[in-house]
């Protein structure tokens, strides 16, 4: 998964194996040994490259798209998640993940406020977060 990411990444991102092997402090040959699974980075270098492509280090390193619930995306900036698909029941309900939950700090009898943009879709946020932001971050 790791050679698969950091081919992909590299791409997404324009940078010719010279460039990103000039970023990182090593070799192009070496990058390209990176690229093949011929050899693996330290640890220094993988947080390196998650730092240049603004992707979490686990996610690099794990990160596969051909899982399903990935649906065939590549790795995600940090900080942003795909939690899957949700089937909507008979009464407009959803199950929120259980990752999604975890995450946003998302407990039962919590309210949450569902905002829509006819063009960028539906989101959700805690009713406290929506207060705070309000006034000001507090």
């Amino acid at each position: 998964m790791f050679k698969d990411n950091l081919i992909n990444m590299r791409k997404i991102h324009g940078y010719s194996q010279d460039e990103l092997a000039d970023k990182i402090g090593v070799t192009r040959q070496t990058l390209s040994k990176y690229e093949t699974g011929e050899s693996l980075p330290d640890i220094e270098r993988c947080r390196q490259l998650a730092d240049i492509f603004g992707v979490s280090l686990d996610d690099l390193v794990n990160y596969d798209k051909t899982d399903s619930k990935n649906m065939g995306f590549e790795v995600p900036p940090k900080g942003k998640h795909m939690f899957g698909v949700v089937k909507v029941g008979d009464k407009g309900q959803i199950v929120i993940p259980i990752k999604a939950r975890k995450i946003f700090d998302i407990n039962p009898g919590d309210n949450l406020i569902v905002l829509g943009d006819e063009a960028q879709g539906i989101a959700i946020i805690k009713e406290k977060g929506l207060i705070d932001l309000l006034n000001g971050g507090k």
